[in-house]
């Protein structure tokens, strides 16, 4: 993590890449809440998809860019994760010369789509919207996850 006292310094977007949909979610620029952004639809086409995240990393002068890692149950690193590992390289490379500055980095986000949906299911969320709204759940436990984690370091 960067230190510093820019009141931005801690400005992160969230991200839980997912085969039909990718989740975002921003914090708040003390960096102490994060919040449900958007849901970017799969259009197949990476540099699209990429490039919007982007696009609100810069909006909101993110210096960090969290994608959520899908680490097995057991704690090992499968298909899934290896995946998204390749797709954050991706991501980095095609954001390092736009974004210069902005580290983009894994989190750990075993869980986090059961807990976003079981938070809607409890606040009456249903059908499209839930769907919709789920991947911006998701977004938003891993990059408060994150925050909750680097806060104390």
């Amino acid at each position: 993590m960067t230190t510093g006292s820019s009141h931005n310094q801690r400005r992160a977007v969230g991200v839980d890449f997912g085969s039909k949909r990718i989740g975002i979610a921003i914090c708040d620029s003390g960096g102490l809440v994060a919040t449900p952004h958007e849901t970017i639809k799969r259009v197949g086409d990476e540099s699209v998809e990429h490039g919007r995240i982007g696009e609100i990393a810069e909006a909101i002068g993110a210096k960090t860019i969290v994608v959520g890692l899908p680490i097995d149950l057991d704690g090992e690193i499968g298909v899934a994760a290896r995946a998204v590992q390749n797709e954050v390289r991706r991501l980095g490379r095609r954001l390092e010369q736009r974004l210069a500055g902005v580290d983009v980095v894994t989190h750990d986000e075993r869980l986090t789509t059961v807990t976003a949906d079981r938070s809607l299911r409890e606040q009456g969320i249903r059908g499209s919207s839930r769907s919709e709204m789920i991947d911006q759940v998701a977004a938003a436990t891993i990059l408060q996850s994150w925050l909750d984690a680097t806060s104390l370091s």
